[in-house]
């Protein structure tokens, strides 16, 4: 009994004294932590400096702002782990990250997808930070891509994350790409309108408000022969963001009543004709001596 005690009190006395060893080495490491944050946000700040003066992309400012901050992390952990453990080296680094690639790489496939297409983006930078665009069944301002996910606003105020693995597999549709951006406004005029007439009524309306380009002119089309109206087209230019879309969309609609009306050009509701013929003689259940007395 007396052994075992003082096997179990040399075995104590043996944590405690690499304890001991190792709580410098640990201290240290906590200290490199501290630090690495530090020197993290401080790297942050510089390449986001860097990157103003010497990149004029958006997007690649924030690649290199995000890689300056993961590698200070990377690098403050690894001599934290260095420090902690003595026997831990960069060899061991190496075959630690051998061993455990194929496990880590199963556990993590989604954030690895999802940070090889953030990277991607944001080299290949199909869009950019304040564009405008449509992709999945959301669309919006980006405010961010980060090298996860990318942020987009909606234009209802709304913020939408969407892995970067989706954005960068799915069609996406840049609103804003382009200096202009055309408008397809439909409009109906009654079949007693000269059309000639119609075209250049319309043509002139659209011209006077003051934000549709003149370079494409606009255009007006007649498109087809509708139930109750010769329907036409109108199609001009604006600027490509929604708000000016929108705005500008309001003031032509206003412009062509106003045209339409000072023309004596009816914009016709829908029109329905109704045929009203005997119910009784056509009756399918009315008797045979029925049908004779009614002449049939």
């Amino acid at each position: 009994m007396n052994a075992l005690i003082e096997k179990i009190q040399a075995s104590l006395l043996d944590l405690v004294g690499e304890a001991v060893k190792i709580l410098p080495g640990l201290v240290l490491a906590l200290v490199i932590l501290l630090l690495t944050r530090f020197a993290a946000n401080l790297a942050r700040r510089a390449a986001r400096k860097v990157g103003q003066r010497a990149l004029n992309s958006l997007s690649l400012q924030s690649l290199v702002v995000h890689t300056a901050f993961v590698a200070t992390w990377i690098v403050g952990i690894i001599l934290a782990c260095i420090l902690a453990f003595p026997g831990f080296n960069l060899a061991s680094v190496v075959a630690l990250l051998g061993l455990g690639s194929v496990a880590v790489g199963f556990a993590f496939q989604d954030i690895f997808k999802n940070f090889l297409a953030g990277v991607l983006l944001l080299l290949q930078e199909p869009f950019s930070i304040g564009d405008q665009i449509i992709v999945s069944d959301f669309e919006g301002t980006v405010e961010e891509i980060a090298l996860r996910s990318t942020q987009i606003r909606t234009y209802a105020g709304e913020q939408v994350v969407m892995p970067n693995s989706i954005v960068f597999t799915s069609p996406v549709q840049v609103l804003t790409a382009r200096p202009q951006r055309r408008t397809d406004l439909a409009i109906g005029v009654d079949y007693n309108t000269p059309l000639p007439k119609a075209v250049d009524v319309l043509f002139q309306a659209v011209q006077t408000v003051d934000e549709v380009g003149q370079t494409p002119s606009p255009e007006i089309d007649i498109v087809g022969f509708g139930d109750s109206s010769i329907d036409l087209m109108v199609r001009y230019w604006t600027q490509p963001e929604m708000k000016v879309v929108r705005r500008v969309r309001t003031q032509v609609m206003i412009a062509l009543k106003q045209a339409c009306d000072a023309a004596d050009i009816n914009i016709p509701y829908p029109i329905r004709t109704l045929y009203y013929y005997n119910q009784e003689k056509f009756n399918d259940y009315l008797t045979n001596d029925a049908h004779s007395a009614s002449g049939e």
